[in-house]
């Protein structure tokens, strides 16, 4: 205290001197090393670089979700109904048998409709998701009933999968949309055939004691490297009748929709993803 109280009163005179002489002390001449700093260090991630088949590899610190070889990350996903039932997400599991049962073959991951939906084993906050799809070249049906299926983002929130290449559906339910909440900035689709590819940049939601939002979830995708949602702010639940829900949760799973449809299962590949 008195070393505090020493240092008020230095200070005290100091500007009295300076009050009554009308002269301040002159700023140091400013230089690079005054706005630099060398601690910490940022950690050294390795790119991944580009395979043969155009995919783009992941990096040293990713999380390999489906490399092509097996489906060990993957589990059968329960209805959608118990998936947002509270805080913890893995207490939530099919009573059934819980193996992921769609189809790898050739490197490639492809729906197996029949089988319904899959998740992640894991579960994930805040998340970097990268994932690569392909709907299959000759594809029939039109708008919805044509290649569709979803990247639900901590199982929940939805980001449509579907054939919008020169076919029209309501453009918040077509390719690179929060599903029934934000159309996509461009339709940056590749045709059938061709691969596609999401980077998904995914803020987890907070919330207050009662439940609602102390922040949103928001997300930014690069469809094919174009800008197709920029910091987005998803409200809720993102149903295919009915309005967002604000539903608590914590860390989920990515799931992707085995969506009933008839139209030719679409495949995917190269999924990976870098949590913070």
């Amino acid at each position: 205290m008195k070393i505090i109280a020493n240092s008020i009163l230095l200070l005290l005179s100091t500007v009295t001197i300076y009050g009554q002489t009308g002269k301040y002390p002159i700023p140091p001449v400013m230089t690079h090393e005054m706005t630099e700093f060398w601690t910490p260090q940022p950690d050294v991630v390795r790119p991944g670089k580009t395979g043969k088949n155009g995919a783009i590899l992941p990096p040293s610190d990713a999380v390999v979700l489906f490399d092509g070889q097996d489906l060990s990350q993957w589990e059968k996903a329960p209805d959608k109904s118990v998936l947002v039932k509270g805080k913890d997400m893995s207490k939530f599991k099919s009573s059934e048998n819980t193996n992921a049962q769609w189809i790898v073959k050739d490197g490639m991951l492809t729906v197996n409709k029949q089988a319904g939906d899959i998740q992640t084993k894991q579960l994930f906050g805040d998340f970097q998701l990268h994932i690569e799809w392909r709907i299959p070249e000759g594809i029939q049906g039109e708008s919805q009933l044509r290649g569709n299926s979803g990247v639900f983002l901590q199982g929940i929130y939805e980001v449509q999968i579907l054939d919008s290449y020169n076919s029209e559906t309501y453009a918040n339910g077509q390719a690179g949309s929060i599903y029934k909440q934000t159309a996509p900035l461009v339709n940056a689709m590749n045709p059938p055939g061709e691969w596609n590819i999401y980077d998904i940049i995914y803020t987890a939601p907070t919330f207050k004691p009662d439940g609602t939002y102390r922040t949103y979830p928001t997300v930014t995708i690069l469809h094919n490297g174009i800008l197709v949602q920029h910091h987005t702010r998803i409200m809720g639940t993102t149903p295919y009748i009915g309005l967002p829900q604000v539903v608590e949760h914590g860390k989920g799973p990515i799931r992707l929709q085995a969506h009933a449809d008839e139209s030719a299962p679409i495949s995917f590949r190269n999924i990976w993803i870098r949590e913070w």
